[in-house]
């Protein structure tokens, strides 16, 4: 069984996580496991794993407190963008205290109103506001493409973007916390079909 699992393996995962860092993963793990087929529900909801028909939830961030079993994915870097029509607008901030008078996009959490940033062998704070708290990435990503302010985001979300000249990465001295991902499961005693995707994911996830 563990050799070759089969099944349906049903997973609810991040809209923009999935589609930049899990999609090739999934075809690769696909053609690896011809036994196992999917259902996947690509939502930010909260997901109640006791009473809805899912094996696993992906998320980005730190996992609520709950009785759920959490394990980590992988660790994402982030760094700061913005759009050129923006920073011709209102200027590139030279230092992290410019980013104080900056339109800040911001991740919602409970440290959303300060970011924690490191670089030239130090690690600063730094108090960041706006009109945009959002709790997707993407939409992140969207709204700083469309030159309403400076936003943090993985490499690998913001890389199309850069190639496109719609985002530029700023301050690149510095580095925002990363970002963390995790796969919730109800039980750590999981089917092989779930067992081996958590693993096969970290796993690649690992080397990237």
């Amino acid at each position: 069984m563990l050799a070759r699992p089969s099944g349906l393996l049903r997973a609810s995962l991040p809209v923009d996580f999935a589609n930049v860092y899990l999609a090739p993963l999934i075809a690769e793990f696909a053609r690896q496991y011809p036994g196992i087929s999917f259902d996947f529900d690509l939502t930010p909801r909260q997901v109640d794993l006791i009473s809805e028909p899912v094996d696993l939830v992906i998320r980005m961030g730190e996992p609520p407190s709950s009785n759920l079993i959490a394990r980590k994915l992988a660790s994402l870097q982030r760094f700061l963008y913005a759009s050129p029509q923006y920073l011709e607008v209102s200027g590139e901030p030279q230092s992290l205290l410019e980013l104080t008078h900056h339109e800040c996009l911001r991740l919602r959490g409970p440290s959303s109103d300060r970011w924690t940033l490191s670089g030239k062998g130090e690690t600063e704070q730094v108090d960041v506001g706006g009109r945009f708290e959002l709790n997707s990435v993407g939409m992140l990503r969207r709204m700083a493409s469309l030159d309403l302010g400076v936003t943090l985001l993985p490499e690998g979300i913001a890389a199309q973007d850069v190639v496109e000249g719609k985002l530029r990465r700023i301050l690149p001295d510095w580095q925002g916390s990363p970002v963390s991902v995790y796969a919730l499961t109800e039980t750590r005693l999981l089917p092989a079909k779930t067992q081996r995707f958590i693993e096969f994911v970290r796993d690649k996830l690992a080397t990237q």
